[in-house]
C-alpha cells in the first residue's frame, strides 16, 4: 500500500507527539511525509532514539511551540499527559488517539483542568505488534477517525484535528465519548477478547489438531497476537460497555451449546441455522472497501508457491481490466501452492474466471459455486 497522497497539508506549523510507539510513531511519519515539523518526546529513551532512526520525526526541544499536540500513550497514564500538555503549551491544541475515550475526560474534568483546547479522538487503526520499529505512515488511509467534540470546541480547534486525520487519509467522524466507548467495545475491544479465548483453546490442543488449521481459524484468531498489557489498561477503562456485549455473548453462546446438546431436539436445528443467518446478516451490515456497503464476490486462484507468480496473476488481471478489490491468501501446509481468494466487483466474475482460465490458470472456485 502506498503512503497517502495529499496535495496540500492542513496542518501547520510544528506538531508535538507524545508517545512513540506504534501510531504516535505512524503519525510521525504520515505526517513528515506531508512536510510538517514533527517532534517527538517519550518518557523511554531508547523508544524515542529509535522513533527517531526510523524516520518518524526529530527529537523535541525546550523552545518548540507546537500548534497541535497528539498524545499517544497507554491509557492509564493518558489523562495525566493530557494535563500536562495542556499546561505546558496553553495555545495549542492537544489532542489524544487512546481508545477509549470517556475515563480520561472524567479524570480530566474531575481535576478541574481547562479543557476549551482538548479534544480527544482515535484512529480505528493499528497492527498486531506495537512500537516503533512497526509504525508506517499508510495505517490510517481509509479508516474512520472519531472526533469527540463538546459544545465548547472552537471550530478552529477542531478544523486542526480534524485536518490531522484527513491529512493522514482516514476519514474523520464526530461522536460523544460515551457512543465512542460503546460501540470500539462492540467492533473492536470484545472481537479482541473473543479471538484470545479461541486461541487460548490451542494451548493445550494435540499438535494434529492445529495441523489442520486452515484460513478461516487464522482470520479469526489474527488479533489474538495482541500485547497484554495494552490490552488490560483498555478493557479496564472500556469495563462496562464491555461487560455489556460479553453478557449478551454469553447467552448467545450458551443458547447454541443447549441445542447442539441434543441435535435432533424439536427446535435445536432451527436455533443453530438462525445463529449462523444472523451472522450472514451482521456480516453484511460491515462496511466493505473505502467505507462503502458495496459487497463483492469472490475468485479462488491455485497459485504455485514460486517467485513471481502473484506479481503475473495481478498483472493478467490488470490487461483483463479486472480491478481487485481484496486478497486473502492461503497456504495449506506441506502443499506446494497457495489459494488467492480476490474480491471483485460482480460485473467482472465471469471475465476474470474466463481469461484466467485462458492463461493456464487453475480457478478454485467462485462464490457462486
Amino acid at each position: 500500500m502506498s503512503e497517502p497522497a495529499v496535495l496540500a497539508s492542513r496542518v501547520h506549523g510544528t506538531v508535538r507527539i507524545v508517545g512513540t510507539g506504534l501510531l504516535g510513531a505512524s503519525i510521525g511519519h504520515a505526517l513528515r511525509v506531508n512536510g510538517v515539523d514533527v517532534a517527538l518526546d517519550d518518557t523511554s529513551p531508547s523508544q524515542l532514539r529509535l522513533a527517531i532512526d526510523y524516520g518518524a520525526g526529530r527529537r523535541a526541544s525546550d523552545t518548540d511551540d507546537p500548534t497541535l499536540v497528539v498524545v499517544a500513550v497507554p491509557p492509564d497514564v493518558t489523562a495525566d499527559v493530557i494535563e500536562r500538555e495542556l499546561a505546558r503549551y496553553p495555545h495549542a491544541v492537544v489532542t489524544d488517539v487512546a481508545s477509549v475515550k470517556l475515563e480520561p475526560l472524567r479524570t480530566l474534568r474531575e481535576r478541574g483542568v481547562d479543557l476549551t483546547h482538548y479534544i480527544g479522538s482515535h484512529p480505528l487503526a493499528g497492527r498486531e505488534r506495537g512500537g516503533a520499529i512497526s509504525a508506517r505512515a499508510d495505517i490510517f488511509v481509509g479508516r474512520p477517525w472519531v472526533v469527540c467534540r463538546d459544545r465548547e470546541t472552537s471550530a478552529t480547534d477542531l478544523a486542526l484535528v480534524e485536518g490531522l486525520a484527513l491529512d493522514l487519509g482516514a476519514t474523520p467522524l464526530e461522536m460523544s465519548p460515551e457512543d465512542h466507548d460503546r460501540s470500539v467495545a462492540l467492533v473492536s475491544h470484545v472481537p479482541q477478547l473473543v479471538a484470545s479465548l479461541l486461541a487460548g483453546r490451542f494451548v493445550d490442543a494435540p499438535d494434529g489438531s492445529l495441523r489442520l488449521a486452515g484460513q478461516g481459524v487464522r482470520d479469526t484468531t489474527r488479533i489474538a497476537a495482541s500485547a497484554p498489557e495494552l490490552w488490560v489498561q483498555i478493557l479496564g477503562a472500556n469495563a462496562a460497555p464491555v461487560v455489556d456485549v460479553l453478557d449478551l455473548l454469553a447467552a448467545d453462546l450458551a443458547s447454541v451449546a443447549d441445542a447442539l446438546r441434543d441435535p435432533d431436539a424439536p427446535g435445536a436445528r432451527r436455533a443453530v441455522a438462525d445463529t449462523i443467518r444472523r451472522g450472514n446478516d451482521g456480516v453484511e451490515r460491515l462496511p466493505g472497501k473505502h467505507g462503502q456497503n458495496r459487497r463483492y464476490e469472490q475468485v479462488v486462484v491455485m497459485v504455485d508457491d514460486t517467485p513471481g507468480q502473484l506479481g503475473r496473476l495481478f498483472g493478467e488481471l490488470g490487461e483483463l481490466d479486472v480491478n481487485v478489490e481484496d486478497l486473502r491468501l492461503e497456504h495449506s501446509p506441506g502443499a506446494q501452492f497457495g489459494l488467492a481468494e480476490i474480491s471483485v466487483v460482480p460485473s467482472a466474475v465471469r471475465r476474470a474466471v474466463d481469461g484466467l482460465e485462458a492463461r493456464g490458470w487453475k480457478i478454485a472456485s467462485t462464490t457462486n459455486d
